[in-house]
């Protein structure tokens, strides 16, 4: 579930259209790695290239603008992201967005072992006609060289809640 605080007035929230968040374990020559990938359907109200327009605009706002390259939220302590992860479930804040997601349990695995996910935040949109989480529509999606360099990515650290 995503939500968007009002306090958005920066962003066209309605050519955002509906956004997902995908999350995976994936294997890299440093070992495993949890992903997160959150991009729009494409279903915003001004169709998929206001969408992207949108998304970058928001990506923008937060510190993030595509295609920066890699940042460690770690080194920008006033980036307006965050990563909170609970038993069976995450929540992703980016700027005034917040989603709440299910991650699969490998997912949750490696982030408490690692304490960080990696987080691709397309400006791309999914797609069309695939389901999210189609294991082979996102291998192609993260592996198109033009998707990736117009995202951002960050190396975000996993809070959890203390008791």
């Amino acid at each position: 579930m995503t939500s968007i605080s009002p306090e958005t007035q920066s962003v066209p929230t309605d050519d955002l259209g509906s956004l997902v968040v995908q999350s995976w374990r994936g294997t890299t020559p440093d070992g495993d790695v949890p992903y997160l990938l959150v991009c729009s359907l494409g279903d915003g109200q001004g169709g998929p290239e206001a969408t992207s327009k949108a998304v970058e605009q928001l990506l923008t706002s937060a510190g993030l603008p595509p295609g920066e390259g890699l940042v460690h939220a770690t080194q920008r302590p006033s980036l307006p992201v965050s990563l909170l992860v609970v038993p069976g479930s995450a929540v992703l804040n980016v700027q005034h967005l917040k989603s709440q997601f299910v991650p699969p349990e490998s997912w949750l695995e490696a982030v408490a072992e690692l304490g960080f996910a990696y987080l691709i935040f397309a400006t791309r949109p999914w797609p069309a006609g695939a389901e999210p989480g189609d294991v082979e529509t996102l291998s192609a999606f993260t592996s198109d060289e033009e998707a990736m360099a117009s995202s951002a990515h960050v190396v975000l650290p996993a809070r959890s809640l203390r008791t």
